[in-house]
């Protein structure tokens, strides 16, 4: 019984069978075309049979040789198949994703498992910031952010078109009296939202509704803390639409009139330059821009 060559001649070998060439098998094992030819007339001594006729350019394989070349082949497959199956771990891709916290929680975490479900061999990493404005981190390939969007980066992409509405628990609605004017709101205990302080004057103004002037209960530097402040069952704010569909839709908190703001600014996606090369930050571009 012939004992079994070594399996470094068996893989030159089979390298060696599926290029028809020597030099190709040693550029894609490392070797040198002369380390190739050695291990392969090594094989032919061992088993006393020559497996390949050497060419004026290139090689090809004898019958016996080709005879030989695929059960080797299937056989490195099979051990390759079986080794990766078995042991070797499935890389996922990852995108890192830095997001202002109140899109973050309100409309872009309850949509992510539907991200997930396109793209299983994708893992995004989420973190939050109140507030940002420039890409500083390098640990973040892309950034949602609220604004006009005029951002130094290169790739910058609109996701929502936001109109907002007064906002209140109904509790609180019964107790100014069940049916207050908008003005009664207005005098009463609003939560203004930093940054947007100036939205009461806006929905004044675009509405013609001749509001008093309007003066902070409390202030909250994000839409999310003032949404948990109106829902424990006091205090009025105009907040954005998509972060209140939710509590809406769940009765929860109430919009006691028609009127709906435009918001002049939206939130983008801005990913960081040199990042739309990666095929995992393309496709998180694509869902993400496809939710407006």
């Amino acid at each position: 019984m012939t004992q079994l060559p070594h399996a470094t001649w068996l893989r030159t070998f089979e390298a060696a069978a599926r290029h028809s060439s020597f030099s190709s098998a040693a550029e894609e094992l490392n070797l040198t075309p002369a380390a190739v030819s050695q291990q392969i007339r090594l094989l032919e001594k061992h088993l006393g049979v020559h497996l390949f006729v050497r060419l004026p350019r290139g090689v090809s394989l004898t019958d016996v040789g080709q005879a030989y070349a695929q059960p080797i082949r299937k056989s490195f497959l099979e051990m390759h198949n079986a080794t990766s199956g078995l042991f070797g771990s499935k890389k996922k891709s990852v995108v890192r994703v830095r997001s202002s916290i109140s899109y973050a929680a309100l409309v872009l975490a309850p949509q992510l498992h539907k991200f997930k479900e396109l793209h299983p061999e994708i893992e995004v990493q989420l973190s939050t910031a109140v507030w940002s404005d420039r890409m500083d981190d390098e640990t973040i390939d892309a950034d949602i952010r609220y604004g006009a969007g005029d951002w130094p980066e290169q790739n910058i992409w609109q996701i929502s078109r936001e109109t907002a509405a007064v906002i209140c628990h109904p509790d609180y609605l019964r107790s100014l009296g069940g049916a207050p004017s908008v003005q009664d709101i207005a005098r009463a205990e609003v939560v203004k939202i930093i940054g947007s302080e100036i939205e009461w004057a806006r929905l004044s103004d675009h509405f013609d509704l001749d509001l008093p002037p309007v003066k902070s209960w409390m202030k909250a530097d994000s839409s999310l803390i003032a949404l948990q402040i109106i829902s424990a069952g006091k205090g009025a704010a105009i907040l954005q639409d998509s972060f209140t569909k939710q509590y809406l839709d769940t009765g929860l908190l109430i919009s006691p009139f028609e009127y709906q703001l435009p918001i002049r600014e939206s939130y983008f996606l801005v990913v960081r330059d040199g990042q739309m090369i990666r095929t995992e930050v393309v496709s998180f571009r694509k869902w993400i821009t496809s939710l407006q």
